[in-house]
């Protein structure tokens, strides 16, 4: 399906953090996502410099959004995931030129009853 109408979000964070990342997510519309285990690397120089502890498990969270839904999904999660928690998350969005085997949106009773059921 040819669409410019969906982007991914990449939220990298400490972890164990994952999980707390797509709740926050959900809260804002997302549907799913994909978790990746990961290293982080950085100069211990540039750590020091930017005050930050290193911690080189990650994980990656990718949720493919719409783009409607982007901006508020990533505040969100810098709100409550960012630099200044536990979880040292950071997070971004690249554009999505295709997209196949999205299930289409639920209508809004259904996502309620979704909601109410889990």
């Amino acid at each position: 399906m040819k669409t410019n109408e969906h982007e991914v979000i990449f939220a990298i964070v400490n972890s164990g953090f994952a999980e707390d990342v797509m709740e926050v997510a959900r809260e804002q519309g997302v549907r799913g996502g994909t978790i990746l285990n990961a290293r982080g690397v950085v100069r211990e120089d540039a750590a020091a410099f930017f005050g930050i502890t290193l911690h080189a498990d990650k994980e990656i969270l990718m949720m493919v959004v719409e783009r409607s839904i982007r901006d508020r999904v990533l505040n969100a999660i810098y709100k409550e995931m960012g630099m200044a928690k536990k979880a040292k998350g950071i997070a971004f969005s690249l554009p999505v030129s295709d997209v196949a085997g999205l299930a289409p949106a639920p209508e809004p009773k259904e996502a309620q009853q979704m909601i109410e059921n889990s």
